[in-house]
């Protein structure tokens, strides 16, 4: 089982993306569960002057939107709970998952990245991130390979929760560039050309 985050930031090329998942897990017999960003729709709630509670389950609403947008004309299939065993592709829509485990902080510091670790973390699976940057960047110089720690209360491409639930779950999040052509296939394959970020 891979957990992959699409981030918003690859709207524009989502649903191509989408597909070329959906062909390789189809192809390989692997399980990939995809975990949408918020995209435009969580920019939105940001915009709106929305108590800190609202706009947590806003945001996770504005997730499943994009969500729809990633399934419209795709194969891959949605579904709001982990409980599938099937091959392929899927797209998560978070709501009435998180509504049931109530167990992230409610703030902007934890987005869908914090959201998909928890996702990878219920399934023991792998932990992608795909994004429209190379990777993790500090002084800037781009990072093949870095523990969680270095990135406390730095800004980067994670949200600011991310690093400290890596290190609570001991868990790995592996960051690829979705806009570079074949990379997160070959990521897929376990040839990763980003960083790695070990908790």
């Amino acid at each position: 089982m891979i957990v992959l985050k699409l981030g918003g930031s690859l709207m524009h090329s989502a649903k191509e993306l989408v597909k070329e998942v959906s062909g390789y897990s189809h192809s390989m017999g692997e399980q990939i569960l995809m975990v949408p960003g918020g995209s435009i729709f969580a920019d939105t709630v940001r915009k709106v002057k929305a108590s800190q509670e609202a706009a947590h389950w806003m945001a996770i609403l504005a997730m499943e939107q994009y969500g729809y947008y990633l399934a419209d004309g795709t194969e891959a299939e949605l579904i709001d709970d982990l409980d599938t065993d099937s091959s392929g592709t899927h797209i998560l829509l978070p709501y009435n998952l998180l509504k049931k485990n109530d167990e992230l902080p409610h703030t902007w510091n934890v987005t869908s990245d914090t959201i998909a670790a928890w996702v990878a973390f219920q399934l023991k699976a792998r932990f992608i991130k795909a994004t429209d940057v190379d990777g993790i960047y500090l002084n800037g110089a781009l990072r093949n390979e870095l523990s969680a720690d270095e990135l406390i209360g730095k800004d980067t491409c994670v949200d600011r929760e991310l690093p400290h639930f890596l290190m609570k779950h001991k868990m790995n999040c592996e960051i690829i560039n979705g806009n570079c052509p074949g990379r997160l296939i070959r990521a897929l394959k376990g040839n990763v050309v980003g960083t790695l970020i070990k908790g």
